[in-house]
């Protein structure tokens, strides 16, 4: 939970600059309903209900203890348009219909470390099946080996992946069959307290060439 910062007196703050970005991404998008896969104190789903009780958002977390502790000490609780499941993140994205999501985001991490199991190529062609936007936390990597494993995993499952982010610190990459407004994006990204800026597509694509994603036949699926 040291990750997590909530704003108990105003859900709509986010402290964290990723989670701003995101959030502008999601506006951007146009996304309502967002299937959230790591929870902490689900500060994101809290502050997108709180903008929009209409909206829906459902969070899935695999550690029981951890939604406790939200629950007691964080200020977690029923919320209009909020829905917190505890459920480990392949498992509730396999069960959702095709469509049935706006966005899928990916924030979860064991020891700062992406879960492998969320990140190969069948785990994100599931993703793409249930939404046409998924943004995935990518922890700050400063070799890039990361980065580029995910954005080569979410290159086979969606038309277009292009990333939001700082020169270090984390960094947001997209999957995107949504046709998002990038320049929208860019403008919005550049003008955050945290400034960040928009790597496109075409980017992406030479980042990755010539990498492989991870498969389930081959990652060590944690």
């Amino acid at each position: 939970m040291d990750a997590s910062y909530v704003d108990l007196a105003d859900p709509t703050h986010l402290e964290f600059a990723y989670l701003r970005w995101m959030r502008i991404v999601l506006r951007v998008a146009g996304a309502r309903r967002v299937l959230h896969v790591g929870g902490g104190a689900c500060a994101l789903a809290r502050a997108l209900a709180a903008e929009d009780p209409g909206g829906r958002q459902l969070v899935c977390e695999v550690d029981a203890s951890v939604l406790a502790l939200a629950r007691e000490h964080l200020g977690l609780s029923h919320q209009h348009g909020l829905e917190v499941r505890h459920a480990e993140g392949r498992a509730c994205i396999a069960s959702q219909g095709d469509k049935s999501w706006d966005a899928v985001v990916i924030d979860a991490f064991i020891d700062a470390t992406l879960p492998r199991s969320l990140i190969t190529v069948e785990a994100l062609g599931d993703a793409a099946r249930v939404a046409p936007l998924t943004l995935i936390n990518v922890a700050d990597d400063r070799a890039g080996t990361e980065l580029s494993t995910v954005a080569a995993g979410l290159a086979d499952a969606y038309p277009q992946v292009w990333a939001v982010g700082a020169p270090s610190g984390n960094i947001v990459l997209a999957g995107d069959a949504a046709n998002v407004d990038a320049d929208r994006v860019a403008t919005q990204a550049t003008a955050d307290p945290a400034p960040a800026w928009l790597t496109p597509p075409g980017e992406i694509a030479q980042l990755i060439a010539g990498i492989s994603p991870l498969r389930d036949s081959g990652a060590r699926v944690v």
